[in-house]
């Protein structure tokens, strides 16, 4: 702790209260002009509006209350906890927030940094059973580093400027991992167009000397995967590839779950290399995700929400076809699947009629695959330093917080600005304040 900087819990020196949902059962309760916030709408930052209303009635017959514009709202338990924001305007709650007032001694922006700082502390501590739950108890015991009024301000000020800078760095890496997207389809659509072997195709015709085939004639077999209740998966047994590790055309080797089964149904729905995995049941915007087997460290098999497809290596490439369903599979799928809410399936014959450009012989398919590779590597390791980076700027934003609360935020220059400031004094005078105006002194 920095000169003239205490400690205090929250509780002492901020009004907390917990807000209250009025009865479903009368109607009229809901048919009011008070905004009145749940948990969920944590996310806005400002609070000027709300899904839900309440009236006057609704407030006397319950413990829900009004609360002032400007209180800082803290979600205390559910999917939401620990998110904050502030009420633009005078507004009720429900029970799963707690509403923490504005206090002459803390900046309320200061206080909603260190909260937010302190979030993931603040869950560890919470009871419960599925779900943690932060009492106001916890709350109120927190321990808060209090600084002179102007010391809290300019570090509101550092933060939100380091902020700002951040969040346009992220917006940028963003927008280059959308770029690089656009990149990976372009990519792909100029392969099937003749581009990387100087076959360019003529408008709305196929290169020359390709064709239209279906899918179905360069395969050797199709075949389900197999079906077993959750309860057969497990540590122990042979490998099993589910839907969940096949994503943007690669078998994701991890998280694979196990069963054990006799030989023959282990022989049945092993996998072999160059064989083509195909998602045929999944969300909409999923369905028809494939994958091709390049190797293995040891034997695989797959359930059943995935059909094998063993091509013929003779006539085609699997990973040239693997790369015609990235750009053309979903939009098939879509258009042909049996669709339930929000699902989609498709089968084995929906899947032989599946139609990809053949080029003329294998040896031109394994020249697109090898420029369409050598392109898409380079997005790879692109990504993976964007990814990497988007990570460190998570981390930084954390670093920002701790220092801020540790008092290390401000150079000494700026600290020596702020106690030039009217109404600096040190925290401990502020604490001093507020004992005697609660005994009435």
């Amino acid at each position: 702790m920095r000169e003239d900087w205490v400690k205090v819990e929250l509780g002492k020196v901020c009004f907390t209260t917990s807000g209250g949902t009025p009865s479903r059962r009368n109607k009229e309760f809901y048919e009011g002009a008070i905004p009145w916030v749940k948990s969920g709408e944590l996310d806005k930052g400002i609070i000027y509006d709300t899904e839900e209303h309440i009236s006057e009635d609704a407030i006397k017959n319950s413990s829900a209350k009004i609360f002032p514009e400007g209180t800082l709202l803290i979600a205390l338990y559910g999917a939401t906890i620990g998110k904050l924001a502030f009420l633009g305007v005078e507004a009720a709650t429900n029970q799963a927030i707690c509403g923490i007032f504005k206090s002459q001694v803390i900046e309320s922006k200061y206080l909603y940094n260190f909260l937010l700082n302190r979030r993931q502390k603040l869950i560890s501590q919470g009871t419960g059973g599925a779900q943690p739950n932060i009492s106001q108890t916890i709350l109120k015991k927190l321990e808060v580093p209090l600084a002179p009024l102007p010391i809290q301000r300019a570090i509101v000020t550092k933060i939100e400027n380091l902020f700002t800078s951040l969040d346009k760095g992220i917006a940028d890496l963003k927008k280059a991992q959308e770029q690089l997207k656009v990149y990976r389809q372009a990519v792909l659509k100029k392969a099937f167009e003749g581009h990387f072997t100087n076959r360019k195709e003529k408008e709305g015709e196929l290169p020359e000397g390709w064709k239209w085939v279906k899918l179905g004639e360069v395969t050797l077999s199709m075949k389900n995967g197999i079906y077993k209740p959750s309860n057969f998966y497990g540590e122990q047994g042979i490998a099993c590839l589910r839907m969940y590790n096949i994503d943007k055309g690669k078998i994701l080797w991890f998280d694979i779950k196990r069963m054990v089964l006799e030989k023959q149904d282990i022989d049945e729905y092993s996998l072999i290399k160059g064989d083509l995995l195909v998602n045929r049941v999944n969300s909409r915007e999923l369905v028809g995700k494939t994958a091709t087997i390049k190797g293995f460290i040891e034997p695989v098999i797959y359930e059943s929400k995935n059909i094998r497809v063993r091509l013929d290596l003779n006539r085609v490439n699997s990973d040239y076809i693997n790369y015609w369903f990235l750009i053309k599979a979903n939009e098939y799928f879509n258009s042909n699947a049996q669709q339930t809410v929000g699902m989609a399936s498709i089968n084995q014959k929906q899947l032989f009629n599946f139609e990809f450009p053949l080029p003329p012989s294998p040896a031109e398919q394994h020249a697109i695959v090898r420029e369409i590779e050598s392109r898409l590597s380079v997005c790879d390791k692109i990504e993976q330093s964007i990814t990497e980076t988007l990570e460190k700027s998570e981390a930084l934003r954390q670093s920002i917080l701790r220092k801020a609360f540790e008092g290390k935020l401000l150079s000494e220059a700026e600290i020596a600005k702020c106690k030039q400031e009217a109404d600096y004094e040190p925290a401990s005078v502020l604490l001093e304040q507020i004992k005697k105006e609660k005994h009435g002194k």
